[in-house]
């Protein structure tokens, strides 16, 4: 069974927090922080209450790459211009990858797993009906909206601040190493699905033209 100690970059101990690295993230300037950093995310105090003491921890989990298999789709996205609905519509057959799938039954026993994909909000159907046929808990499963074109650190960071302003995140769990760094470096803990080779064709679809 896949343990969340045998992933890499164990170097990287995870920061279990209240909400972020330091409690819940809430802007000190109103609006979504720019890419650019130009805007100071501070901690503050959560309000009494807020979280009910037996509400259990997030585990944040993504999908491609993580316990869908998608190296399959990917010829439709070598040839310029990618053909996104072909890429989208063979999600429905994408293998199983045993090491995720079997570390979320495992966080699911005192987690509540919380899916955040880069996948389009148009896909929805296909990969809750996928999950359930793997027979993953599906509580939550956050979607990039159609028209979003941010890169998926980016999109990723912005769903987590809005998970860890009421719910403390234990662990979040990626294989792009672009997210992870991005994700670590604010203070997330966030561990590393390195079971499958990591693709420069998704690398490129997630955050050079953000579209998982």
């Amino acid at each position: 069974m896949a343990d969340p100690g045998r992933m890499s970059d164990r170097s990287a101990e995870p920061v279990v927090g209240t909400g972020g690295p330091a409690g819940p993230l809430l802007p000190a300037v109103a609006g979504e922080p720019s890419d650019s950093g130009g805007r100071q995310w501070v901690p503050s105090e959560r309000v009494p209450g807020e979280r009910a003491p037996d509400e259990r921890p997030l585990a944040v989990i993504d999908v491609d790459g993580v316990v869908a298999d998608v190296r399959h789709r990917l010829k439709f996205l070598r040839a310029l211009p990618g053909d996104w609905e072909a890429f989208f519509a063979a999600a429905d057959i994408d293998p199983p990858l045993v090491e995720g799938v079997e570390l979320v039954r495992s966080l699911a026993r005192d987690h509540d797993v919380i899916w955040l994909t880069g996948r389009p909000e148009r896909s929805r159907a296909t990969t809750e009906r996928w999950l359930r046929e793997q027979g993953l808990p599906l509580r939550e499963l956050r979607m990039r909206p159609d028209a979003d074109r941010r890169p998926a650190r980016i999109f990723k960071r912005s769903e987590l601040r809005r998970l860890g302003a009421h719910r403390r995140v234990a662990v979040v769990v990626d294989d792009d190493p672009a997210v992870v760094e991005l994700l670590r470096a604010d203070g997330w803990p966030v561990l590393r699905a390195d079971w499958l080779a990591y693709e420069p064709t998704l690398g490129n679809a997630q955050n050079d033209e953000g579209r998982t």
